[in-house]
Parts: structure tokens; C-alpha cells; sequence
């Protein structure tokens, strides 16, 4: 079975960095598409970055970009989620999914295209 597993969550201050990591486990090829999304308490999970196989196209929600950046290492099957100067709006529970066709600009963000959801990983940021 295939599953998405995230890691790297954690406590900072803003204005600090995280990684976060997400690795492929069960499946042996390269996801064409793999998104992080974000759910607050109490919110609706969105989109926040997404990254196709070949790395050569990444997406970004208006909230990261500049901020943010997303990478794959492909002889991992891993996507890493570079955070960088994080605000008091990042807290979440960030989650990574796999989507079977390679995303355009706008279905990048279609959650409801993705499968393969992780158990997510914390984000806490204090100010």
C-alpha cells in the first residue's frame, strides 16, 4: 500500500526555518505530482506548494511564495518543504500527497486530486 509519511514538524520562533520531509513508502516510481497542503485548527486544509517529478515546475500558494521552497530528491522518492522566515499565519499541520498526473498551475491546488494523504506533521511557531 501506498503511503505518504511527513516529518521535520516542529516549535520555532518566527522568523525562523524549518524542513520538512516528505518520503513515498510502497510504491517504486516517481509520483508525477507531489503537493503539501496545510490545516489550521478549526480551517479548511489548503494548498501550499507542489512540486512535479522532474522538479521542473513548483507552485506555490500567494501565502509562501518567497518564503517557501519546495525540492524533490528523486533517488529518495522524497519531497523536502523549505520554510523559511515563518510567521505567526504558518501554524498548521502540514500534510504531503501524490497526485497520478503532472499538475498544471491551477490543479496543482485542487486538493480533492490527491492521494496517498500522510498522517501530517506539526508546525508551531511562537512569537
Amino acid at each position: 500500500q501506498v503511503q505518504s509519511a511527513e516529518s521535520g514538524g516542529g516549535l520555532v520562533q518566527a522568523g525562523d526555518s524549518l524542513t520538512l520531509t516528505c518520503a513515498a513508502s510502497g510504491r517504486t516510481d516517481v509520483p508525477s505530482t507531489t503537493g503539501w497542503f496545510r490545516q489550521a485548527p478549526g480551517k479548511e486544509r489548503t494548498f501550499v506548494a507542489a512540486i512535479t517529478s522532474s522538479g521542473g515546475n513548483t507552485y506555490y500558494s500567494d501565502a509562501v511564495k518567497g518564503r517557501f521552497t519546495i525540492s524533490r530528491e528523486n533517488a529518495r522518492n522524497t519531497v523536502s518543504l523549505q520554510m523559511n522566515n515563518l510567521k505567526p499565519e504558518d501554524p498548521a499541520v502540514y500534510y504531503c500527497a501524490s497526485y497520478a498526473s503532472v499538475c498544471t498551475a491551477i490543479s496543482c491546488r485542487a486538493r480533492s486530486l490527491y492521494r496517498n494523504w500522510g498522517q501530517g506533521t506539526q508546525v508551531t511557531v511562537s512569537s
